[in-house]
């Protein structure tokens, strides 16, 4: 298991490790996965205004190279 500074928690470090530290670190993983589920969610809606954008641009880009190529 690695925390959210990339530390990696190996099995001997867990067993020895205080309780409380373990919970702790339970707790900053379970809000680091929120966090990142949270952003996955909200990713559709960014994916879908991105290709919008784009094909605008293209759609342009397309009809200027039409008007002047052709």
């Amino acid at each position: 298991m690695a925390n959210g500074n990339g530390f990696v928690i190996t099995k001997e470090t867990w067993e020895n490790m205080p309780a409380e530290q373990r919970e702790w670190l339970l707790f900053d993983t379970l809000q680091d996965m929120n966090r990142r589920l949270k952003d996955v969610e909200r990713r559709p809606f960014k994916d879908k205004c991105w290709a919008f954008a784009g094909g605008i641009v293209g759609g342009a880009l397309a009809a200027f190279g039409i008007k002047w190529g052709g």
